[in-house]
């Protein structure tokens, strides 16, 4: 497998602050890589030094095999790029748009089977004013895709947007991937790493603090899983001292969670409903949540709200 992004001991600073902070990675060629962390991680100017929009103040950076300071001009006609911010004018068209910016490549594929491609076809003579969020965020990922690019970089693509139009999303990016292409995704959302990235780098405060397949990095993180059922009136004082050691318990009102790690030798669903069972304990509502990347996510960068 290919080699498509190398990057060692990055570093890029603003005054004071180290917005990233001596990183070291690399993304192989058809794979969709994510990056994730809270806000000032150092995500987005990471993406902006591969894409040649920032320059490191150290560290090497190799993008297809060139630097994309040094040779910015020939890596945007095989990179595509959907910035985190992006806009268009209100009256622009559709296929203005398509067109326009087609004509800044000299190989671009036809901008019209993308339209159909991507499910704009209808909104060929919308004006981007009139575009929902959904139909705003295809529309740049067809502009990104105009060069027939090797790799696209997609920066918080579906920030602001419902979960209908989200899953559409997603499905795009697995097409786009599907056509042999590689991505760099960076996102705020665990749910959407999960799902659609081949591995992720979790970033705190500028450094990378993991780096693996998501099913790795919550199995080698040993998150929690929990078990939830609900109660018709308070937890009986012997109940709560025999779920208190099957795992960590929290109550709040008629729910009650049990959480426990993986790996145990009697599952702790099993072992919670026994307990329930043997003391004649009537429960309703039971339920299992298996630990996700969320977990792990808040378990390396900490609960607490950042600037």
């Amino acid at each position: 497998m290919n080699t498509i992004v190398q990057v060692e001991g990055l570093r890029k600073t603003y005054g004071a602050i180290a917005a990233v902070d001596d990183i070291s990675f690399e993304v192989q060629e058809g794979e969709i890589f994510g990056m994730v962390g809270p806000n000032g991680a150092g995500k987005t100017t990471t993406i902006e030094c591969l894409e040649g929009l920032r320059k490191p103040d150290s560290g090497t950076v190799r993008v297809l095999g060139v630097d994309p300071q040094r040779e910015g001009q020939t890596l945007c006609l095989r990179v595509g790029m959907q910035l985190q911010q992006s806009n268009l004018p209100e009256r622009m068209k559709v296929w203005e748009a398509l067109d326009l910016y087609t004509s800044f490549y000299p190989k671009a594929v036809d901008w019209k089977e993308l339209l159909v491609q991507l499910g704009l076809e209808e909104k060929r003579n919308a004006p981007f004013s009139k575009l929902s969020g959904g139909q705003k965020q295809r529309l740049f990922i067809a502009l990104a895709l105009l060069p027939d690019p090797q790799l696209i970089f997609l920066d918080e693509l579906t920030t602001g947007l419902d979960p209908q139009a989200r899953h559409a999303i997603w499905d795009l990016v697995r097409d786009v991937r599907a056509r042999g292409k590689t991505v760099i995704l960076s996102t705020h959302f665990m749910e959407e790493a999960e799902k659609l990235c081949d591995r992720v780098a979790i970033l705190d405060l500028g450094r990378i603090v993991a780096l693996d397949t998501p099913a790795a990095l919550i199995h080698s993180l040993e998150a929690e899983q929990r078990v939830i059922f609900s109660l018709d009136g308070s937890l009986p004082p012997a109940l709560e001292k025999a779920l208190s050691m099957a795992g960590r318990l929290e109550v709040q009102g008629e729910q009650v969670t049990i959480h426990g790690k993986n790996g145990r030798k009697v599952p702790l669903v099993s072992e919670v409903v026994s307990l329930l069972t043997e003391q004649g304990i009537n429960f309703r509502d039971l339920r299992t949540e298996q630990p996700t990347l969320e977990d792990v996510f808040l378990s390396l960068t900490g609960r607490k709200m950042r600037e």
